[in-house]
């Protein structure tokens, strides 16, 4: 889209104090695109290792995983804490704790490993809670470091580019008719001379 201006002091004052803020929020878009790039990295990597904990979790209760069907009914999720941190002006999720409600049972009636078994069953689940909000804060910062980045490109080839050819043309434009203006004051002159 072309940009729109008129051919005077007024559009060129305005024009001139845009592109001045265009060139003072640049390095600030541009250090928050990096910041965001280097987050997602940063939590790509934790995403990673959380993901291997897990499988490495799941792999070591592989042969006993039909026993673990028990804790369906003995081990549940009671609450999930989770607060916001911002990072470069983008809120994202942290968790703080998962609480566990544990049902009571008897330990004469269930076998002796069932408090082991309900714990790992705790962290297994903590684990697949953890990877569910990494997820989320990767997807919030590639959004925002996405956004950031259309930005700084709008500004770069688009905006600031436009704002300095709008203001070489007005200022070409003022400075012809100013050239205009004082060759008509000269020939009127000359006449006046002429006459007398």
């Amino acid at each position: 889209m072309a940009l729109k201006f008129q051919y005077n002091k007024i559009a060129l004052q305005s024009i001139q104090k845009q592109l001045k803020q265009r060139y003072s929020a640049l390095p600030t878009l541009k250090n928050k695109e990096s910041a965001l790039r280097a987050e997602v990295k940063r939590y790509k990597n934790a995403y990673k290792k959380l993901t291997d904990d897990l499988s490495k979790e799941m792999n070591k209760i592989k042969p006993a995983q039909s026993l673990f069907t028990e804790f369906i009914d003995i081990v549940s999720v009671d609450k999930i804490g989770i607060s916001t941190k911002k990072i470069a002006g983008v809120k994202i999720p942290v968790l703080e704790d998962v609480t566990f409600k544990t049902k009571k049972f008897s330990l004469i009636n269930f076998p002796s490993w069932i408090l082991d078994g309900a714990e790992l069953v705790k962290h297994i689940t903590t684990l697949k809670i953890k990877l569910k909000i990494e997820r989320r804060k990767i997807e919030i910062l590639e959004y925002a470091r996405k956004k950031t980045t259309q930005k700084v490109n709008l500004y770069e080839k688009v905006q600031i580019p436009a704002f300095e050819d709008a203001i070489i043309k007005i200022k070409r434009f003022l400075a012809d008719e100013e050239n205009l203006d004082r060759a008509s004051q000269k020939i009127v002159k000359k006449r006046k001379v002429a006459v007398l």
